[in-house]
Formats: C-alpha cells, structure tokens, sequence
C-alpha cells in the first residue's frame, strides 16, 4: 500500500503526514515519521483509535494554554509524551478580522512575529522532533495551519526540502478550510467569521514569511542557527530522524 499524506479522521480535518518530499541531496523525507495536524483535543472514539494505530510517541501542541483550558488537549496515554510550546506570543482574533485585509500578507506578518517571539520554543520543538525515541511525532494547533505550518517549514526547510514544496504543503490545508470552518461555527454558533481569509492557507503566505526570513537573515537555515542556535549537530540529527535515501 502506498503512503497516504492525508490521513482521514471524523472530527480532525487537517491531519497529514509529512512525508515523501524530495530533500536536494538525494534523499527523501520519510514517511510515518512526522505528521501536521488541526486539534487533537477532538480525538475521540473511532478517531482515537485510528491515531492509536499511526503508532505516534509524541505530540507538540502549539496553542497558548489558555486555549488548551478552554478546548482541552490530546487524551492522555502512557505511550504518549505530550509537550505544550506555545510559539506565538502575540494573540489575534482571525474571526474578527475586517474584509479588507488580504490574508497573504497580514499572515506572513504574524508569522515573521512569531519567529522572532517564540525562539525558545521553536528550538525546543526542534529538540524533541530530532531525540531518538521520540518518533512518530505530531504537531498540532487549532486549525493545523499557522502556527504548525511556521514549524513544518522551518523542519522541512532544514531537510533541504525546496521551497516550493514547502509552499505546496502549507497550501494543501486549503482543502480543510470549509471543515475547519464549520467547526468554528459549531463551537461558536452560527455566525459566521467577519473576515472572508479565516481558514484560508494562500501560497502568498508562506512564500512571503520564508522570502522574510531570507532578506533579514540570509536564509532559513541561517535563521534557524542564528536565533534558534540549530547548529550543524541539530540539523544532522534532524535529517537523521526524518530523512531517508
């Protein structure tokens, strides 16, 4: 049976593996090692046990705690670590956000915050994805798109995946957003988000955020070692983990 990227659940509408992408040098990210996706929180019944059955050791949680007491998070297990790093630090109301904001570059802003403003946690993710035992590993926030598709590329950006699959595979949430908005609306009644860009993934996101990081920085990998001090060690020990040729 070949891999599947998107991996079907009831109530989780985002949840993909990151597996399959070219890595420049020959090498191919593995798949069932590293997968994206929306809450875990809404894990439940069949749902939980088709995760159970991914295999997967750890989950990262991007979402601020007070998201986490208001939603919940993943069931607990004893097979499973669970690690809280909240990466964004200045919180926005999407929902309400006015029409005439394009969502390409007002995301790609609040992801540039978010690279400088959650530093420590970026890099602890990054610890945890590359330890030995750790794998399969989960990353998740409340849509699976933001603040998990700032680290998905970041990762996949230091596996020497090309940019324009990185793009690509932030773009791929654009086939949830009608799901991920309905949940919304369940959660917060009938009334729809004011802003027309909520849910939405553009290309023009994350190309402009990675185009960011390379005018201020270089490139994304010499972010990644300059803020998130992810020296040569880190990025052999990433690629160890989730690369294959």
């Amino acid at each position: 049976m070949l891999p599947q990227r998107h991996i079907t659940f009831t109530r989780l509408h985002n949840f993909r593996d990151v597996g399959g992408y070219p890595t420049g040098d020959g090498g191919t990210v593995r798949w069932g090692r590293l997968y994206r996706s929306d809450g875990l929180y809404k894990l439940e019944g069949e749902d939980w046990e088709r995760f159970r059955e991914l295999g997967v050791r750890t989950v990262i949680d991007l979402r601020y705690p007070f998201e986490i007491e208001a939603r919940g998070r993943v069931p607990e297990d004893d097979r499973l670590a669970y690690h809280n790093l909240s990466i964004e630090h200045r919180p926005y109301d999407q929902p309400a956000l006015g029409p005439h904001i394009d969502p390409g570059p007002f995301l790609a802003e609040r992801y540039a915050e978010v690279a400088e403003d959650g530093v420590k946690e970026l890099r602890q993710a990054l610890e945890i994805i590359t330890a030995d035992g750790n794998a399969p590993v989960v990353i998740h926030c409340a849509s699976g798109k933001d603040r998990t598709g700032i680290l998905t590329a970041l990762v996949l950006s230091l596996l020497g995946v090309a940019e324009d699959d990185i793009v690509a595979d932030f773009a791929l949430t654009e086939l949830a957003t009608a799901r991920l908005l309905a949940d919304h609306r369940a959660a917060g009644g009938a009334t729809a988000p004011v802003w027309p860009g909520y849910g939405r993934a553009p290309r023009t996101t994350m190309r402009l955020f990675l185009d960011d990081l390379t005018h201020r920085h270089g490139s994304v990998r010499a972010y990644a070692a300059e803020r998130l001090g992810a020296d040569e060690a880190l990025v052999t020990a990433l690629r160890r983990q989730l690369t294959a040729r």
